[in-house]
């Protein structure tokens, strides 16, 4: 008897190929599509409404002649996930919605319903890997690989999953390029072979953020202080000098220390290493967010994308915030360790070292990072392996 799959058809090919790929492996292969947001009023004309994804994945099930449901999570996806940006917003941090969505729907929520539905694994169409070894005391580990098509690798939206998730996921396309993917849907059939990848938060679309956040957010008027970029200020000593907590302490700013140059409706609807959306011109470079304190309500920016007060050689991860996907490799106090890391999607790696305390994770980067913001998630790797990732403190 073949194993069971539940694909989540996202409606875009990658998960349509990723279930046709499956099909021909063998597997039983069931397609569920996730309808997790019902609010379109704040999603931007034309740009991935839930009800075309909707429709494309159908289409996708009928041309593949496998069985089709619609589930909908909506109110666990804004317990979990929207009510999560809100608080994070509000709290002047910069979360990332679409990490969380993996580990707490796609491969929490969704997986639960796939093993009620008595399937064996539950797989999607990110590009990513999977691999594992049985280790000296005969458990199976599994590694977290990046795709092989390294301009859509999206193993760091995967960061927080654990061994057990893991145990449970398959990625069929990972081992794939974007225009190899395209090409099967073409050679099959399917309809959506040349739809544009969907952009904006998961399973919502591309939303005009100010507007989402002001369901919740009330604007607030306050000021934007520019700090000049005074690169005297910048500390240049990147692995061993400076102490862990200097060197990876946030830059706090005081309204005396720069001059007010316009007003915002809300800290909170700003991040770090933001550009656009301020409505501040005349300056010789563009202007970026250095720091949001939505205490005071003060934005503080300052100009140019390698401004001093933008770029930080180390990050802090409290302890309970350090998620290791490779648990058997975890650092113990007092211990470091060599690896490469990136702070956002798509970033390059940058090697680091990893120093673990009683209380935090220490992130020391050879070069400096820029726009590094609280609530960020940061990953480390071992060559193309996903070791583990944490929250950046602020």
């Amino acid at each position: 008897m073949s194993s069971r799959v539940v694909v989540g058809l996202s409606g875009g090919v990658d998960s349509s190929v990723a279930a046709y790929l499956l099909q021909e492996q063998g597997y039983d292969v069931v397609g569920i599509f996730m309808r997790n947001w019902h609010d379109e009023s704040v999603i931007i004309n034309n740009e991935c409404p839930w009800i075309d994804d909707s429709n494309d994945a159908i289409m996708a099930a009928e041309s593949l002649g496998i069985p089709f449901q619609v589930l909908d999570l909506s109110k666990e996806y804004k317990e979990r996930i929207v009510d999560y940006m809100f608080r994070e917003y509000q709290a002047g941090r910069t979360p990332n919605p679409d990490v969380l969505c993996n580990r707490e729907v796609k491969f929490d929520l969704f997986l639960q319903a796939a093993i009620a539905l008595k399937a064996d694994f539950v797989a999607t169409g990110h590009y990513c890997r999977k691999e594992s070894f049985i280790d000296s005391e005969g458990n199976e580990v599994y590694r977290l690989l990046a795709g092989m098509d390294e301009n859509k690798d999206q193993s760091y939206f995967l960061c927080q999953l654990s061994q057990m998730q893991l145990s449970k996921a398959l990625f069929p396309i990972g081992h794939l390029q974007k225009s190899e993917v395209r090409e099967i849907a073409r050679k099959i059939g399917l309809g959506n072979a040349d739809k544009k990848d969907s952009q904006g938060l998961c399973f919502i679309g591309k939303v005009k953020l100010p507007i989402f956040l002001q369901q919740q957010l009330e604007p607030k008027a306050g000021v934007i202080i520019e700090i000049v970029d005074d690169k005297s200020l910048f500390v240049k000593d990147p692995m061993n000098q400076l102490e862990l907590e200097e060197q990876t302490r946030p830059f706090v700013f005081q309204p005396s220390m720069g001059k007010v140059i316009g007003e915002h409706q809300g800290a909170h609807f700003y991040t770090v290493g933001q550009r656009k959306g301020l409505g501040v011109g005349g300056k010789a470079l563009p202007l970026f967010i250095l720091e949001t304190d939505a205490v005071n309500n003060v934005v503080y920016v300052g100009q140019g994308e390698n401004h001093w007060a933008l770029l930080r050689f180390g990050l802090k991860v409290e302890t309970p915030d350090v998620h290791w996907v490779r648990s058997d490799l975890a650092l113990k106090f007092g211990q470091d360790r060599q690896y490469m890391a990136r702070i956002r999607y798509r970033q390059q790696l940058c090697a680091c070292r990893l120093v673990c305390t009683e209380t935090a994770l220490y992130v020391i980067f050879e070069e400096a990072q820029r726009g590094i913001a609280a609530g960020q998630f940061v990953a480390w790797y071992d060559g193309d392996e996903l070791i583990g990732s944490g929250v950046i403190a602020g």
